[in-house]
């Protein structure tokens, strides 16, 4: 079969339409893409995005200045955005993470972005073992722009460690940032440098692999011939974003403006944004994706599979001699022993879940009943205090209805004395009175 040779036929059967078929299915279907963006602070990450792709996919409402969104803290931010081209459909994916480098102390600022990658990797591989794999999102982190800050003295440690802790899990493509503070052999000196440090640390970045061109990109490059000719001497690429169009010489370009002169971000004597672009989203973006689903993606695929084959279910940052003891462990068990070892200690630990669960329900049982008692103790002292004071009120009431019948009674009885004094004081009067008339009308008789 392999010394067969291809015989030409002597008609057209039609199979010579397949890659038509596939190309009409592929744009029909779309495309993904995700893009992770890493860097501190204020490096011009969402200006080149938007430069990157020629619409606002940053706008200033949503996605503030640096100086608005400093974090304590790194976090991973994603955004979407669906772009159209030529008939062309990109579900296009950016990871930021705002907060990364901008802390005092620095120190596994990068977890969250393994995390967040291992976590994309974890649901591939997830939506890979279902019984339905129709529809399989491909959310893995693709591609990531790594912005290094012109400082002009090489690598800083946290560039180093963070290029060290993801070269194995992420295509990295290292970047100058705002490279128009830097004069041309400064920017050439400063490439050389870090070049050596990442040659020196043993770091793998993303090597932009010779490819057949077509038409399109043959004319492009015939446009641009310093960047056919010598692309690799580029990296790491120096660029300049802006989301500003200036008026050159009657052209409408995308630039800076400066007291001494305009910057053209897609001018390559200016920086190498064209040269980037084009690698990154004209030849080179399905390598991109190839080298994440056949490089990165099957070592984080083989290191789950060997985990879990091994009865480790646990996340470790496994090693050469881990991958060798897995591996011997592995050859010398039997998948369904460790099959059904692992569901024994599945279901041990469950029991003993399921006892806890009930130790601490009785607990916490007991310390309910606990509280009600004592709640109502103290309702009951409440209620017997009421009660006494209820009663005292009640005598109270009683002796003072009491005194006052007493007061009304000797208040009565002094009434009554007072008539009886007034009575027998007006039955004299009149008794006075009368006398005294019967003596006037004798003495009138006699005389």
């Amino acid at each position: 079969m392999a010394n067969t040779k291809a015989k030409e036929l002597e008609g057209y059967v039609g199979f010579a339409n397949l890659p038509n078929q596939v190309y009409r299915r592929s744009v029909k279907r779309g495309f993904e893409f995700t893009l992770m963006v890493v860097g501190e602070s204020g490096l011009g990450k969402s200006t080149l995005i938007n430069s990157l792709f020629l619409t606002d996919i940053y706008n200033d409402k949503e996605y503030p200045g640096p100086s608005l969104r400093v974090k304590k803290t790194v976090s991973v931010e994603t955004s979407k955005v669906l772009i159209k081209e030529g008939g062309v459909q990109l579900q296009l994916t950016i990871v930021d993470t705002p907060g990364f480098g901008d802390a005092v102390d620095n120190s596994n600022c990068w977890q969250p972005v393994i995390d967040y990658i291992d976590t994309k990797f974890e649901d591939y591989l997830n939506a890979e073992s279902r019984v339905n794999r129709r529809t399989m999102p491909d959310n893995r982190v693709h591609s990531c722009l790594y912005f290094i800050a012109p400082t002009g003295h090489g690598l800083k440690p946290l560039d180093i460690e963070f290029m060290k802790r993801l070269h194995e899990k992420v295509n990295i493509i290292p970047l100058i940032s705002k490279a128009d503070t830097l004069t041309p052999d400064e920017c050439k000196q400063f490439k050389q440098q870090i070049m050596k440090d990442i040659h020196d640390n043993k770091i793998r970045i993303y090597e932009f692999p010779e490819m057949e061109e077509d038409d399109e990109v043959k004319e492009n490059n015939s446009k641009n011939s310093p960047q056919a000719a010598s692309f690799k001497d580029r990296v790491p690429f120096a660029v300049v974003g802006s989301n500003t169009i200036l008026e050159v010489n009657g052209r409408k370009v995308r630039g800076r403006h400066y007291p001494w002169g305009i910057v053209e971000v897609e001018n390559l004597e200016h920086s190498d944004f064209v040269t980037l672009r084009n690698l990154i989203l004209r030849t080179h973006m399905q390598d991109l994706k190839d080298v994440t689903n056949n490089v990165h993606y099957e070592n984080y695929r083989c290191r789950k599979l060997t985990q879990v084959t091994a009865g480790d279910n646990k996340p470790t940052r496994a090693n050469k001699k881990d991958d060798k003891a897995h591996s011997s462990r592995v050859s010398t068990k039997n998948p369904m022993a460790q099959f059904e070892e692992e569901r024994r200690e599945h279901e041990m630990k469950m029991k003993k879940m399921e006892a806890e669960m009930e130790q601490v329900f009785e607990m916490k049982v007991k310390e309910k009943r606990h509280k009600l008692k004592e709640s109502e103790g103290e309702l009951q002292k409440r209620y017997e205090q009421m009660k006494k004071s209820l009663e005292l009120q009640q005598k109270e009431l009683e002796e003072k209805r009491l005194q006052f019948e007493r007061e009304k009674q000797g208040f009565e009885e002094i009434q009554k004395q007072k008539e009886e004094e007034l009575r027998k004081r007006v039955d004299n009067a009149k008794t006075l009175d009368y006398n005294k008339k019967g003596k006037e009308k004798k003495k009138a008789s006699l005389f």
